[in-house]
């Protein structure tokens, strides 16, 4: 039997064979397209190519491009399952002339492919064509050489491809298999078209014509050629099947749901098949970066998982199913796609989390339930109060309770639900209305009603497509932004990480097709749910409605990645060496440094800051790779991971784990930022100070990577100036310093020394000016620059020591102030007071106060240069005083 790989690989091979160029499948998150949940058709990641604003270097190509259509207008899931054909996930074969060859070309090559290589035989094949594309119809029968009969002319839409109201467009032709006559079903056009017996494996699109407002408009100068061909449908027909179900892939997925469940009853068919399905888009998905959540993308995924995981409630599995599938989906497919393979562990383990919290949830809601519709008898309602209520409160989805109460013949009052969710969220409203924001926060309060979260996409890229949601102008919503305006801009969704958890907002590029461009100077994040871009327009005028392609400055952001990603390796660390009681207390994440605050008593030696800078270099230098998880806050702190201080958690937390410990990860924490993807991208760390923030609190500064580099460099910079001003090796400086320190502390004492006896008149009793007589006692007094006031006290004790009966007093001048002691013998004390003579320096100097004891006071005052009339003024006072 012809295998599904093989057939993959045979259409590459051949159209390579051909002159295509092969081109590996895009992920399934469309990178242009922000209209696209989820790329849903092979010519997606060419349509750039097709509009002329992207060239590749090839004209032809081919390629087996994965599509997913489960959301939006292209919704298959509630089909999967029950019908032989529809998919959530499927593969797409198609081959592309970007202005290359035409529809003569396209029809050969088809049909060649099919009834050559594959050895179809074209009695069981028909072809459709736009019914006036006449040229189509007869290229069937000179190419093919189809009968009229079986070249059928379908005037509507399915026969008729646009790209959108603007853009390229054409007319398709198909390609029909004829199963048999044991099916029932007519050709297509015909009545009972709808059957099973007639599928369609194949359709050629020709773009021919260009179209405005939905009106063609003009011939397109390069016709290009656009085919898909579903793998599964057509892998059905080469291997003698009608059902997608029964290929060699399905087969085998299917074999393996049935052994883990020990269930093959055939009343249960349709949950393997299910379980199937959505196992391969749920693990591509994982793969290609989404991950389970409670809205957008993730939202899908999660709704695509829970399906299957019911399923395999119902077919009593015990234990969680999913997770032990993976080894067969990557057995069946990791060959063509090594994501799969690459994403093994992240698959096996997203899955077997969230059955693990969905079997929670369902034996929860199920009892509910059950208790909820005991009165109810067949095709009566649930209230919708009551289907609210699980949602809210038990965290039981809407479309669960339907499937539930399908298996019981009831029906949910959908309206009743949609009331009880516009009178909670009303209530929140009020409440937030309450709790003090800011007035200017209500507008993002009601673009968040409006439209939801904003999806980041940045955890997997600094690229990427949005649509303009509103645009926001001093507080007002406003239709446009034009040169030189700063306004804020909510996307659909963005790569633009919004400031919080102590990370900076990103910062970048705007732009669209009609020439507009923007710096995006900030990125906020309004109620902790919604990234809002304040940009500044500098080209071209912004509107609502439109595409825009999102550049983040990654070398900013790679600065910042590392920073954050540091702040973790620093916690683990502080912990480490210091203890348990060390937690985080605050941080900014910044591109050019980073600061941590954390709980610790005392400041940290430089032999502690040395270990713990030791400790996280030595993690980088291990360059583990950085792990991401989706867990319950709950579950997260159980597991080990440390909690950010200020961080508000949801139902769900990113869990990031870093390093290698002695027998566990270094660092696990709950964390919504941005991160290295391995440690050795950090590249390098260095603590710059530390110091205290409050009672109890600690503060570290930090480098990494080219700035702790730099740091580095221009410390040893410094220190080379250093030598050579000292004459002396670098590794000498350090002694030569003591030694300077040493010589100036010596210095400083004989010069001290030196003004104490200048102070005193001379080194000796005999040297210096005599002592005057005032007010028939003897008086000495000195002014001295530069003198330090501390010794003022002593040097004035060696006057009255040198007087052996008078007063002494002496005025130091230091840097425009001065300083004034006075000293009174002890003979003199009952008659003399040193406070009243310090009273008048002090005044004259410009000071107030000054006081001591009768035998000796000091003060002084700002202005220096009246030293002598301080002096002076001392003299004057003594002559004053009674004899």
């Amino acid at each position: 039997m012809t295998t599904t790989n093989d057939i993959r690989r045979g259409f590459l091979d051949y159209f390579e064979k051909n002159g295509h160029a092969r081109v590996p499948s895009a992920p399934l998150v469309p990178h242009n397209d922000p209209t696209l949940m989820f790329v849903n058709a092979g010519m997606v990641p060419f349509k750039n190519v097709f509009t002329g604003l992207e060239t590749r270097p090839y004209s032809q190509a081919t390629s087996s491009q994965k599509c997913v259509r489960a959301g939006g207008k292209h919704n298959d899931l509630d089909n999967v399952g029950y019908t032989a054909r529809h998919h959530t996930f499927f593969e797409m074969l198609g081959n592309f002339s970007f202005g290359d060859y035409f529809k003569d070309r396209a029809i050969e090559l088809a049909w060649n492919l099919i009834t050559k290589e594959w050895g179809l035989s074209p009695d069981r094949l028909t072809a459709t064509v736009y019914h006036t594309d006449d040229e189509a119809f007869d290229l069937w029968k000179k190419i093919a050489g189809l009968p009229e009969s079986r070249i059928v002319r379908i005037p509507t839409k399915d026969n008729f491809w646009a790209m959108g109201d603007d853009g390229p467009c054409g007319p398709c032709s198909e390609i029909f298999y004829d199963h048999g006559d044991h099916l029932p079903g007519g050709p297509p056009g015909s009545p009972d078209e709808d059957g099973d017996r007639f599928v369609e494996i194949w359709n050629l699109v020709f773009m021919q014509y260009e179209q405005a407002a939905g009106e063609i408009v003009s011939e397109l100068p390069k016709k290009s050629i656009d085919t898909g061909m579903g793998l599964e449908r057509v892998s059905a027909v080469l291997q003698g099947v009608h059902d997608n179900y029964e290929t060699d892939t399905f087969k085998a997925l299917i074999h393996a749901s049935e052994s883990l469940t020990s269930n093959k009853s055939a009343d249960m068919a349709a949950s393997h098949r299910i379980i199937a399905d959505h196992l391969r888009a749920s693990g591509f998905l994982v793969a290609d970066g989404v991950l389970p959540a409670n809205e957008g993308r993730g939202y899908v995924l999660r709704r695509i998982m829970r399906r299957a995981m019911r399923h395999a409630h119902l077919l009593g599995a015990s234990e969680p199913l999913m997770h032990r599938l993976v080894p067969s989906l990557v057995s069946e497919m990791g060959a063509a796609y090594p994501e799969l393979v690459r994403a093994q562990p992240l698959i096996e383990a997203t899955l077997q989390q969230e059955e693990v919290r969905f079997r929670q949830t369902l034996a929860t809601g199920l009892k509910l339930l059950d208790e909820a519709t005991e009165g109810l008898g067949k095709g009566e309602t649930l209230s919708g109060e009551t289907a609210f209520k699980l949602y809210d409160t038990y965290g039981f989805p809407l479309d669960l309770t339907e499937q539930a109460l399908i298996e019981k013949e009831l029906r949910v009052d959908q309206d009743g639900f949609e009331r009880a969710m516009a009178e909670q969220k009303a209530k929140a409203r009020a409440a937030w209305k309450g709790s003090g924001s800011k007035a200017s926060d209500d507008i993002w309060f009601d673009l968040a009603e409006e439209y939801g979260a904003t999806e980041f996409t940045g955890y997997s890229g600094d690229e990427g497509e949005g649509v303009v949601l509103a645009i926001v102008k001093d507080g007002a919503r406003v239709q446009s932004a034009e040169v030189g305006e700063t306004v804020e801009v909510l996307l659909n969704q963005t790569p633009f990480y919004g400031e919080s958890g102590g990370q900076i907002g990103d910062t970048g590029k705007l732009s669209t097709l009609k020439g507009l461009s923007g710096e995006v100077e900030d990125t906020s994040k309004p109620l902790g749910k919604l990234h809002v871009l304040r940009t500044k327009i500098t080209r071209g005028e912004l509107s609502v409605g439109e595409s825009v392609h999102q550049i983040v400055d990654s070398m900013r952001r790679d600065r910042v990645r590392a920073n954050h990603s540091a702040t973790h390796l620093l916690h683990a660390a502080l912990r480490h060496r210091l203890g348990t009681h060390v937690t985080q207390k605050g941080s900014l994440v910044a591109p050019d440094y980073f600061r941590f605050d954390f709980s610790h008593p005392k400041a940290l030696t430089r032999e502690e800051i040395d270990q713990v800078e030791a400790d996280v270099n030595a993690q980088i230098r291990g360059n583990e790779a950085v792990t991401t998880r989706l867990m319950t806050p709950d579950d997260a702190i159980a597991a080990g991971a440390m909690a950010l201080f200020g961080e508000k958690y949801g139902d769900e937390v990113r869990v990031l784990s870093m390093g290698r410990g002695a027998d566990a990860d270094y660092s696990v924490e709950l964390c919504g930022g941005t991160h290295v993807r391995a440690l050795g991208d950090i590249q390098l760390l260095k603590i710059i100070s530390e110091s205290a923030v409050s009672s109890g609190v600690r503060r570290i500064e930090a480098l990494t990577g080219e700035a702790a580099r730099r740091w580095l460099t221009d410390r040893d910079s410094k220190l080379r100036e250093a030598a050579a001003t000292l004459k002396a090796a670098p590794d000498e400086v350090p002694a030569r310093i003591a030694a300077l320190v040493e010589d100036r502390k010596r210095l400083e004492r004989e010069l001290a020394d030196a003004k104490k006896a200048l102070a005193m008149g001379g080194a000796a009793k005999s040297e210096g000016p005599a002592p005057e007589e005032v007010n028939g006692h003897k008086f000495l007094g000195q002014v001295v620059d530069g003198f330090d006031p501390k010794g003022l006290r002593a040097a004035v004790d060696e006057m009255k020591k040198r007087l052996g009966s008078g007063i002494g007093a002496l005025v130091a001048v230091n840097e425009g102030r001065a300083s004034v002691a006075v000293g009174v013998t002890d003979d003199l004390a009952g008659q003399v007071s040193a406070v009243d003579l310090l009273k008048a320096a002090v005044a004259t100097l410009g000071g107030q106060g000054g006081g001591g004891r009768p035998d000796m006071a000091q003060g002084g005052g700002p202005d220096g240069s009246k030293a002598q009339a301080a002096l002076d003024a001392v003299r004057d006072a003594l002559e004053k005083v009674a004899a």
